[in-house]
């Protein structure tokens, strides 16, 4: 499925209810780039390798590259969430289950923004998408299972990898370096976790922008009837871009906050560890098409890189609160979907 600049604007001018919808992904892109700041610049803030200027700038940059190449070289995570549920053939009800999904992450991405706990869009969208498919189905027949097990496989073993890589990687390090100068290392490991938190940046544009490119293509999809080839159009990518850098630089810093500095003190080297840790679990996840969320994937990465000195080194309680956060994400996001569908579809 293809749709030109031009066709985007007519569209927008010709159905209102494509406006809406526009409006609402348009929305999630700009709360995910507020939320989701802390995955790719939080650790070289905490370790004062950059100021939050320059590490928001260098985040707004590496997104967009993210965003850009990733989507054209492999589209998977987008195809993935493009067929991940099926709200059936009346237009208008699908429109509106999608809407009520939009809407359910929205209202749960700002609640968990407001209280400075860096929630997972990735998971919101898929419960979001879920609930509303199962209210509009009358059950589960709207989940297609076949796309969801990949939503599972990242929640069990990849995030079990990012604590794992960050602890090894951390390890690694302190044994490399034991007998070091830690003047000269110091300076490298600040160049080093300038680089990993920018690759960290590229990598959370890859996730992320693709998990919305292919909601804002099913929502074409619905709104136009345009059922031809999956075609991401390049600006599409860009508009995607340049929301959640807009998110990011508006809201970013209190998240930041609380992921890189309350949860464990990091020095330089254990920023660099977090960091390529979570780069390159998230680099195999895009290439086999599986859905991660970047915040989960770099907090157990942080988490790892903490308890490598110790678990006592890791504040447990942030840490518990985040968790709990994600364990109740599926069923709150699910359930604010599923009603939310049920209301609009009485009104509208």
């Amino acid at each position: 499925m293809t749709i030109t600049f031009i066709d985007f604007l007519n569209n927008l001018i010709s159905m209102p209810n494509f406006l809406i919808i526009t409006i609402l992904i348009s929305g999630v892109m700009f709360v995910n780039g507020g939320t989701d700041a802390p995955n790719s610049i939080a650790t070289c803030i905490s370790t004062r390798c950059l100021s939050p200027k320059k590490a928001l700038s260098m985040a707004v940059i590496f997104d967009f590259l993210g965003i850009m190449v990733m989507t054209f070289l492999n589209s998977t995570v987008a195809e993935t969430i493009f067929n991940i549920v099926n709200f059936g053939e009346n237009t208008h009800y699908a429109l509106i289950a999608l809407g009520s999904a939009l809407v359910s992450i929205v209202i749960w991405s700002v609640v968990a923004w407001f209280f400075g706990i860096p929630t997972s869009e990735s998971h919101s969208l898929i419960a979001g998408l879920s609930g509303a498919a199962i209210a509009l189905q009358h059950g589960i027949s709207g989940i297609n299972f076949s796309e969801w097990k990949k939503v599972l496989y990242g929640l069990i073993l990849v995030n079990i990898l990012g604590f794992i890589s960050g602890l090894l990687i951390t390890k690694l390090i302190e044994k490399i370096c034991k007998n070091m100068d830690r003047r000269k290392t110091n300076k490298f490991f600040n160049k080093l976790q300038i680089l990993s938190a920018a690759s960290m940046a590229f990598m959370h544009g890859a996730q992320d922008g693709q998990k919305f490119i292919g909601v804002f293509l099913l929502g074409t999809m619905l709104a136009t009837g345009n059922k031809t080839a999956f075609i991401i159009p390049v600006w599409l990518a860009v508009y995607c871009a340049i929301l959640m850098a807009l998110g990011a630089i508006i809201g970013g810093r209190k998240i930041i906050k609380t992921v890189g500095m309350k949860m464990v003190k990091l020095e330089k080297y254990q920023g660099s560890s977090a960091d390529i840790a979570s780069s390159l679990c998230l680099l195999g996840s895009s290439v086999l098409g599986i859905p991660l969320s970047t915040t989960h994937i770099k907090t157990t990465a942080i988490m790892g890189v903490g308890a490598a000195k110790g678990l006592s080194r890791v504040n447990w309680k942030v840490a518990k609160n985040m968790i709990l956060t994600w364990i109740f994400t599926f069923p709150g996001c699910g359930l604010i979907g599923y009603f939310s569908t049920l209301l609009f579809i009485k009104i509208f």
